[in-house]
């Protein structure tokens, strides 16, 4: 059974297709893990490290927030709008959607008789469903999402050096075997009986890589935002062993070079990348970006040749808090504004 939705790009649309990142949307299609294990061999290192934890969360509710064929409601998977979108931004704009919509999107994926656990008065099931994902979430996700978004980051970064060296058709041929650019209409196969056209109409098209998504998904509803979830690359890559931190690490990590690197770290860069920004030797780089890995304020992920450093959860934090502060960056006996 092969479905078909073909977005027609309108207007200024191509100019508005973008590329973002959603913690809600990989927590609601990692769900599918929950019935089919087998069809992620990728994560069955995480499913085994998260298995006791799994056990004493609200598996009925999380089972229940998808069907047979994997699907799952549209209003957790929002169309995010940055490659910053947060978890908790995203799970109160959840809490926020009008019941008649919850209960059309859990209609939806199940047309024939609710579960049980989506069963009742709409403000206890939203309750319920809401404790279920933070929980999840918590006991998952948190962990491991600074390695995940480091994955996902890092794939957006070569998606853009695809699209400037190659072109939009390319970028697009690219992203799946069951994505495709013909003229101004993005076609996408579908394993469902799907076969839909939606125009755009000024709304653009929004493009999200996922861990949890083999080939592309797509939203169930035809008014739903123009968007397509990707399978991300590098997954491959996710669950290798890192070293072990040590407390000792951090207590000789900042200094006002690596301040410098952790400031410019907002956005995925290579170690060559940051070198040539700074102007200084890309071994001193180095030396400083393991560091502050090892001590968890950095995540990495393999891009090709190179590898690609972020700022990880803890890396943010200290940035926002004032812990890190601008100004000329000292390496090496260079000094760079």
């Amino acid at each position: 059974m092969v479905g078909l939705l073909e977005y027609e790009l309108s207007g200024w649309d191509f100019a508005e297709v973008r590329f973002a990142l959603s913690p809600i949307n990989e927590l609601t299609l990692s769900l599918r893990t929950f019935r089919e294990p087998g069809r992620y061999p990728v994560h069955l290192p995480w499913l085994r490290e998260t298995q006791t934890a799994r056990e004493k969360l609200d598996v009925t509710m999380l089972r229940a927030l998808t069907n047979d064929a994997l699907s799952t409601p549209d209003f957790l998977t929002p169309r995010p709008y940055s490659p910053l979108t947060r978890i908790d931004d995203e799970l109160r704009a959840v809490a926020r959607v009008d019941d008649e919509r919850v209960r059309s999107d859990l209609r939806a994926i199940h047309p024939g008789r609710l579960p049980y656990a989506l069963r009742g008065p709409a403000d206890e099931v939203r309750a319920r469903m809401m404790r279920a994902l933070r929980a999840y979430w918590d006991a998952c996700f948190a962990p491991w999402w600074p390695r995940m978004r480091a994955v996902l980051q890092a794939d957006i970064v070569y998606r853009g050096h695809v699209t400037a060296s190659e072109g939009v058709a390319a970028m697009f041929g690219g992203l799946s075997d069951r994505i495709t650019l013909d003229g101004d209409v993005v076609r996408v196969r579908l394993n469902s009986s799907t076969r839909s056209r939606r125009p755009t109409r000024g709304a653009g098209l929004t493009l999200v890589p996922s861990l949890f998504t083999r080939g592309a998904s797509v939203p169930i509803g035809e008014d739903e935002p123009p968007m397509i979830m990707y399978g991300v690359r590098g997954a491959g890559t996710l669950w290798q062993a890192e070293p072990r931190r040590s407390p000792a690490v951090l207590a000789d990590l900042l200094g006002v070079a690596r301040a410098g690197l952790l400031t410019a770290l907002s956005t995925p860069a290579s170690s060559t990348e940051l070198a040539g920004r700074l102007g200084v030797t890309t071994p001193a780089v180095n030396q400083h970006l393991r560091a502050m890995r090892d001590a968890g304020l950095l995540t990495s992920a393999r891009h090709g040749r190179s590898v690609l450093y972020l700022r990880s959860e803890l890396g943010d934090a200290l940035v926002a808090g004032g812990a890190v502060r601008g100004g000329p960056v000292a390496l090496g006996g260079t000094t760079v504004g």
